[in-house]
């Protein structure tokens, strides 16, 4: 296509507002020589300014930012990106803003600053879910997937894929089905399932040779070399990452040097070539500090704040043309007669919505912390944690709920989780208990906190039993719903409470109470609700129970368990 195109921009024979659009289709199409991608990039940015078309300057900034960044310049990548997102506001296309904060989003993942990341890709997808981009839309879904996967949260990271993945398919964009496939199976390699992983891989990286698109062939390449690594086939593990380094090489992909350079030291060094491990390891360090050094964090850092405070300035601007604007067509009469109006009118509504903001504000807080925390909270302006000496903590996980996950589309998924926690946060606030989160497919609440109660454990171990109830009659019905088995694990003991941070706050607890919550969850059995010996002591007047026996448990000595009957 690149090739084919570019005659034509050699003839030289169109006119601007087609050459505009030819120098968009070369840049995107042209993937064997960076360089000349970049070329063709900046001539379209200066063409589009000089014919005052933003949404092709848009375009333009977002091209380079692409080069830039497989190229392994991430500062200017970022300053790219940014300068096309302000293109993007001048031509008011809420698309090109989605595709930008997207491109925004992964330059945060590639330096491992996750809170802006996800921060970047919440807004990407927000906006695309309301423009007509499907592609767009999809890759952004895919890159937070991506995300996903390298903070290792497989069950996240397999949703968003399959999401992702369908949308390709129906759009048939084979780029995208690439991706997706790859990623699945990279996800596949991580929870053990090499079989699967490399069918999806091989795949991905077939359709991707087709495509030329090296950049993710040299990342598929290296999750290829773990699989067979793990298979203790040496020979085989070091052919795909020498392939992965000859790819990056040839196509100055600096990351993926640098990654590649990395698992060939690996490889070396477990199979103790030490000087070719050593050598390879210098190699990785010399391309990663290239990439990702202190002085390119900081300046992207001043770039975000510089992009923000130049979008505040534009609306103060706009704001300080439009009265000036006023000045001069309103009449003087009318200012004096309706004036006061107007200034009443705006304080009446300003204090209405400051009230009604007041309590959505205090309702969301509730929502979040306990009442005596929130309190604290607004009288203190922070939180002092608090060691509670007995409170009792619960945690619930679904059985195989990866194998459903891997199985159910996605959103059927989340909407069948959502039915569960809901039940669970019913039954919990029944006996006026704590939720302190969800993490993934498990619950945690605690009792006996952040007020103290004689009761706690009574109403954790009846909440406990409600719960059981509860997912055994929802797995008899057959109404199309994924429904699951779940275990259930309590233990009793010390804890310290409060909350940490200064964003998205959230009241959690600490302490090897809740190890031990949580180990007793794991060595429980499906549709089971085990204690610790401690959690018995306390109602062995009230339940009965059945002792287990002492039990291993991991990190720990032997501890005796029972399972509530």
């Amino acid at each position: 296509m690149a090739d084919s195109l570019s005659k034509i921009y050699q003839q030289g024979l169109l006119a601007d507002s087609e050459k505009l659009e030819l120098l968009e289709e070369l840049s995107f199409n042209e993937m064997k020589d960076l360089q000349q991608a970049l070329k063709y990039a900046e001539e379209l940015i200066s063409l589009s300014k000089e014919l005052e078309e933003p949404i092709f300057e848009q375009k333009g900034y977002f091209l380079k930012g692409n080069h830039k960044r497989k190229m392994g310049e991430l500062y200017e990548a970022l300053e790219a990106y940014i300068k096309s997102g302000e293109a993007a506001g001048k031509a008011n296309s809420l698309r090109s803003e989605g595709i930008t904060y997207g491109a925004i989003a992964d330059i945060y993942s590639v330096s491992n600053n996750h809170n802006n990341a996800m921060l970047y890709y919440r807004k990407a997808i927000s906006a695309l879910r309301q423009s007509d981009d499907s592609i767009a839309l999809a890759s952004s879904i895919l890159n937070s997937g991506d995300e996903f996967l390298n903070r290792n949260m497989f069950d996240s990271a397999f949703v968003y894929f399959n999401e992702s993945s369908l949308l390709f398919e129906k759009l048939n964009y084979l780029t995208g089905k690439a991706y997706s496939l790859g990623n699945i199976g990279m996800v596949y390699a991580n929870i053990g399932q090499r079989d699967l992983a490399e069918k999806n891989i091989n795949e991905a990286i077939q359709i991707l040779e087709e495509l030329e698109d090296y950049y993710p062939i040299c990342d598929y390449l290296i999750s290829m070399s773990d699989i067979y690594s793990e298979k203790g086939d040496e020979a085989t593990a070091m052919k795909y990452a020498l392939r992965s380094l000859q790819l990056a090489e040839t196509h100055g992909l600096k990351e993926q040097i640098s990654n590649a350079n990395l698992k060939l030291s690996e490889l070396h060094e477990k199979y103790r070539n030490h000087e070719e491990s050593l050598k390879y390891y210098k190699n990785h360090i010399a391309y990663r500090d290239s990439v990702n050094n202190l002085k390119t964090i900081q300046n992207m850092a001043d770039l975000r704040t510089d992009f923000e405070v130049a979008q505040k300035q534009a609306e103060v601007d706009l704001l300080n043309q439009t009265k000036r604007t006023q000045q001069i067509i309103m009449i003087a009469l009318i200012v004096i007669v309706f004036l006061g109006a107007i200034i009443l009118g705006t304080l009446y509504w300003y204090f209405k919505n400051i009230q009604r903001e007041k309590k959505i504000s205090e309702k969301l807080l509730l929502n979040i912390l306990p009442v005596q925390t929130a309190k604290e909270l607004k009288l203190n302006g922070k939180v002092e944690a608090v060691k509670f000496e007995k409170v009792t903590v619960l945690f619930t996980d679904f059985v195989e709920f990866s194998l459903y996950a891997k199985k159910i589309e996605s959103k059927l998924l989340v909407k069948s989780i959502d039915y569960y926690f809901k039940a669970f946060d019913e039954i919990i606030t029944k006996y006026g208990l704590e939720k302190i989160k969800t993490i993934g497919d498990s619950y945690m609440c605690a009792g006996g906190l952040p007020l103290s109660d004689e009761t706690h454990v009574f109403k954790i171990t009846k909440s406990a039993k409600e719960m059981l109830d509860f997912v055994e009659q929802e797995r008899k019905k057959e109404d199309g719903m994924p429904h699951f088995d779940v275990r259930i694990g309590i233990h009793t003991g010390p804890v310290v409470a409060g909350i940490v941070g200064i964003k998205k706050w959230q009241y959690d607890i600490w302490g090897d109470t809740v190890n031990i919550a949580s180990r007793m969850e794991s060595a429980s059995i499906p549709g089971k609700i085990n204690i610790s010996e401690t959690t018995y002591n306390e109602i062995k007047e009230d339940f009965p129970c059945t002792y287990r026996g002492e039990i291993q448990i991991k990190n720990r000595e032997m501890m005796r368990m029972y399972f509530l009957d």
